[in-house]
């Protein structure tokens, strides 16, 4: 596999991926202030110059065009990781805003992690509550006061598995009509047939 890059040299995939990954795995993280070959196997590799004598004032022509091909490569491969970076950034803040849960709030906990719900998985709810937030433990938990039927489980939460509880208003009618089959029948709130002679 060869492509050609912007100044008309022709590369081989295959050698430059493993300059590329020699340049990031030697480039030093801006975290930790190291490089992932002394983090991950305490020695960084030698490259080809470090093995020409000090003292040496004419550099061979062939380890030159690999100094500076490799040189273009580790730029290349930090302009991309920054691109990356930058625009799984965006994503993420275009999707995911901050929340403002204040203490007293009543929400929605996901039940993701709870391990002793009954009845078949699927027909178990998603979510459990409404809970109140007893207190806010940073930007990223919350701590709220369980029921007494889940009182063993952590109380506190991250915010991802928590929403807002919004409360829905009285059902004006007393019934609802559901389509089974029979032509739109009344039934009660609470399932049950409601007849003619009854409805009157």
């Amino acid at each position: 596999m060869e492509y050609k890059d912007h100044e008309g040299y022709t590369h081989d995939w295959i050698t430059l991926l493993q300059a590329v990954q020699l340049g990031y795995n030697t480039s030093k993280h801006s975290t930790t202030g190291k490089t992932c070959a002394v983090l991950e196997k305490r020695w960084n590799p030698l490259f080809p110059v470090d093995h020409l004598e000090k003292n040496l004032l004419n550099i061979h022509p062939t380890a030159k065009d690999f100094h500076e091909m490799w040189k273009r490569a580790c730029d290349t491969a930090a302009k991309c990781i920054a691109e990356a970076k930058e625009y799984n950034k965006q994503r993420w803040e275009k999707s995911h805003m901050e929340p403002d849960f204040k203490e007293e709030d009543r929400v929605l906990v996901s039940t993701l992690n709870f391990n002793n719900l009954k009845g078949p998985k699927k027909m178990r709810d998603s979510f459990l509550g409404p809970l109140t937030i007893i207190k806010l433990i940073g930007k990223n938990a919350v701590e709220f006061k369980l029921t007494e039927e889940f009182s063993r489980k952590h109380q506190v939460c991250p915010v991802s598995l928590v929403k807002p509880y919004f409360q829905k208003e009285e059902e004006e009618e007393p019934y609802t009509t559901r389509n089974s089959g029979r032509g739109g029948l009344p039934w009660t709130c609470e399932g049950n047939y409601q007849s003619q002679e009854d409805q009157t």
